[in-house]
Order: C-alpha cells, then structure tokens, then sequence
C-alpha cells in the first residue's frame, strides 16, 4: 500500500510539473514586452508612491516562483474536480500577467492596463481562493493578489496623470 501512494504521489506530482515551464512563459512574454527605458515610459508623470524599478523584477521574480511552486503543490494534492478548476485559474491569470506588459507597454493603453490589472488582482485573488482550499501552503500566495491590487492602483494613477498628454 504504501508503494501505490508514492507512485500515486508521484503521478500527481507528474502532472503538476507544468506549471513550471507555463509560469516562466508567461514572465518571459511579459518581459519581452516590458521596456521601461524607453522615450514613451521615461516621459510619464509618475506618482510619488511608484516603487524604484529595481524592485519590479525582484517582486515578480518571486511572486512567480511562489505562483509556479505553489500552484504546483495544490495540483499535486486536488482532487479531480478541484484539479480542472485551478488548472483554468492558474492559465487565465498567466494570460492576464504577461498581457498586461503588452497592453501597457507596447499598445500605450493606459485604460486598458487599468483593466487587465484589475481583472488580474481579481484573478489572483481567486486563483490564491482556489490553491489555499485545496493545500494550506496556497495562502503563501497571498502576496500576489496584494501585489497586483497595488499594480492596479499605480497602473491607475499613471492613466489619469498622463491621460491628457499625447
């Protein structure tokens, strides 16, 4: 018995692994859209509460971590019924994360950034729901929905400073 739990165990993990490489797709695809030194973005009236852009790749680079990690561990232990929903979860919100970059970056929409940081604080909002109902260890997402309600406010904040600029 104790044999069949490990492959079990083993086979679930199997099945989790890729949350991995999807999280790191996701980061790269928000990265390659990310210019932050461009003549667009450094003519931005930035609020005073805007962190220094040092501390933007720190904290994703460790909300991703903790996304790709723990959502694999809550795949690894949900049932199957539990296992589709977070699965979906998990993919719409790396979507919203990495198209953020481009709606922002690249489309200089800053309402429609708005909008996707919106939708993606609500997102990680659930998705942290989801993964903490299915393993205690899904609360130590609780930094990301945080995280992005804050992006929400900043994404916000640059829309109405800069909305009357050309």
């Amino acid at each position: 018995m104790g044999t069949r739990t490990r492959r079990t165990d083993s086979s679930r993990w199997k099945e989790a692994w890729w949350t991995f490489p999807a999280t790191i797709a996701a980061a790269a695809a928000g990265s390659a859209a990310t210019t932050t030194g461009s003549h667009w973005y450094q003519r931005l009236d930035k609020p005073p509460f805007q962190p220094p852009p040092v501390v933007f790749p720190i904290a994703w680079t460790a909300l991703y971590a903790d996304i790709a990690a723990t959502t694999a561990r809550a795949l690894a232990h949900a049932e199957p019924n539990q296992n589709r929903a977070l699965r979906n979860a998990l993919l719409l919100n790396l979507v919203l994360n990495a198209s953020w970059s481009w709606v922002f970056f690249r489309a200089h929409r800053l309402g429609a950034a708005t909008a996707v940081a919106a939708a993606l604080t609500a997102s990680s909002a659930d998705l942290t729901r989801r993964t903490a109902g299915v393993d205690r260890s899904g609360y130590l997402l609780a930094a990301y929905p945080v995280w992005c309600g804050f992006a929400t406010v900043l994404s916000g904040a640059l829309w109405r400073r800069n909305a009357l600029r050309g």
